[in-house]
C-alpha cells in the first residue's frame, strides 16, 4: 500500500517536531526594524540580515515611490521580451561599478543566482569542488547542474588543493569550479580567498564566490573580494540585493562576456518577470549610499563589537565570528529552540 500525503506529512511533521527542528514562524507586526513588535509585544531585532538598516531608510523608500509613480508597480514582462526598463540598466552599471567588473546581472533573489550561473556554465561533463558550509542555494544549484559535485572540507586549503588536483588530473571533466561563501552566514567566518585563488591558478579552476553575506560588510562595502583586492581574479562575485542593501533580488557580477552568457542562457533570467521598478530604483540608491560613504559600514563594524564584547561579559559562546555575524552558541536544536522562545 503505497503513503499518502497526509500520512507523509503527519510522520515527518511530528518528526521534525520531536526532534526540535520544526519552525515555528512568527509574525512581524509593522517594519523590520531595530525594534520589532510580535503579537503587540516589542523587541530589540537581533537576528534579521538588515545589516545596515536600509530596509526603512527613508531615501530608500522615496526612491521606490517615485519609480512606482514614473514606471508602475511591476516591470511587466521577461527580460528577453520587453521587462527591460531603463531602471534595470542604471541598477546593473551601478553593481558592476560597486563590484569593479566589466557588467553585472540583476535577478529576482540570490537564490536564483546561485541556480541560474551555476547551471548556465557547468554540466554533466564537469566537476563542482564545494564547500561542504556552503549556502543551500549553492548546493542545489550544483545539483540542477548535474555536474560531480565534491565536498571540500570547511576553509581546509590542504583538502582543497588535494580534491582539485585529483579531479584536474584524472582528465574526466572538462571544466573544474571551486565554489565558496565570502563569508558564511552561520559563523560569520571569512573565506580564504587569497589561498583560493592561489590554488585556483596552480590547476586552472574557475572561482565562485557567494557573497551574500559580504555586500556591504567587507572591503567597505564593496565586499569580501575587494576586501582581499582580488576583484580580477575571481570569475563569478555573487551578491545579495537583500540583507546589506535592504530590498530584494540578487546579482551576477564578472566580465561582459560572462554576463552575456547568463543573459541568453541562465533560465530564471529568461523564465521570471523582472524586479519590480520601485526594488529596482530602491536598490540602485542603496549601492549608490555604499559607494558614496562608509559610514553605515563603519557603524555596523562598531555595534556589532560592542554587542560581542557585552554578549562575552554575560557568559555566552559567541564562536569565532570574523564579522559582524554574532552566533550565540547554545547547545543542540531542542535546547536552542526552547531559548528562542523566552
Amino acid at each position: 500500500m503505497v503513503q499518502s500525503l497526509h500520512e507523509f506529512l503527519e510522520e515527518n511533521i511530528n518528526y521534525l517536531k520531536e526532534n526540535g527542528l520544526y519552525n515555528e514562524i512568527d509574525t512581524i507586526e509593522g517594519a523590520n526594524g531595530p525594534e520589532i513588535k510580535i503579537n503587540g509585544k516589542s523587541y530589540i531585532n537581533l537576528s534579521s540580515n538588515n545589516y545596515l538598516g536600509l530596509a526603512t531608510n527613508e531615501d530608500l523608500k522615496s526612491a521606490a515611490k517615485a519609480a512606482i509613480d514614473t514606471h508602475g508597480v511591476g516591470a511587466g514582462a521577461v527580460r528577453t521580451i520587453n521587462g527591460t526598463l531603463d531602471l534595470h540598466d542604471e541598477l546593473e552599471e551601478t553593481l558592476a561599478k560597486f563590484k569593479g567588473t566589466e557588467a553585472a546581472i540583476a535577478y529576482q533573489s540570490g537564490f536564483n543566482c546561485n541556480m541560474a550561473a551555476i547551471s548556465a556554465v557547468m554540466n554533466k561533463n564537469d566537476a563542482i569542488l564545494s564547500d561542504e558550509l556552503n549556502h543551500a542555494s549553492i548546493i542545489d544549484g550544483c545539483r540542477l547542474s548535474k555536474a560531480k559535485i565534491i565536498r571540500v572540507n570547511h576553509s581546509d586549503m590542504d583538502d582543497l588543493r588535494a580534491k582539485a588536483k585529483e579531479a584536474v588530473e584524472s582528465g574526466q571533466y572538462n571544466k573544474v569550479m571551486y565554489i565558496t561563501d565570502g563569508v558564511f552566514s552561520m559563523d560569520g567566518d571569512v573565506a580564504k580567498l587569497p589561498e583560493i585563488v592561489e590554488i585556483a591558478e596552480e590547476f586552472g579552476l574557475l572561482t565562485y564566490v557567494d557573497d551574500a553575506h559580504g555586500s556591504g560588510v567587507m572591503g567597505k562595502g564593496a565586499g569580501t573580494v575587494k576586501h582581499f583586492g582580488l576583484q580580477d581574479k575571481i570569475d563569478f562575485q555573487i551578491g545579495t540585493l537583500s540583507k546589506a542593501i535592504g530590498v530584494v533580488g540578487g546579482y551576477v557580477a564578472g566580465t561582459k562576456e560572462l554576463i552575456d552568457w547568463l543573459k541568453a542562457q541562465s533560465r530564471p533570467f529568461l523564465f521570471s518577470t523582472s524586479l519590480a521598478p520601485g526594488d529596482t530604483k530602491a536598490i540602485t540608491e542603496a549601492v549608490k549610499k555604499l559607494m558614496d560613504s562608509t559610514e553605515l559600514h563603519d557603524k555596523l563594524w562598531d555595534n556589532a563589537q560592542y554587542l560581542k564584547n557585552g554578549l562575552s561579559k554575560l557568559g555566552y559562546d559567541t564562536g569565532e565570528s570574523e564579522t559582524p555575524i554574532t552566533p550565540v552558541i547554545i547547545g543542540d536544536e531542542k535546547t536552542t529552540q526552547e531559548f528562542s522562545k523566552r
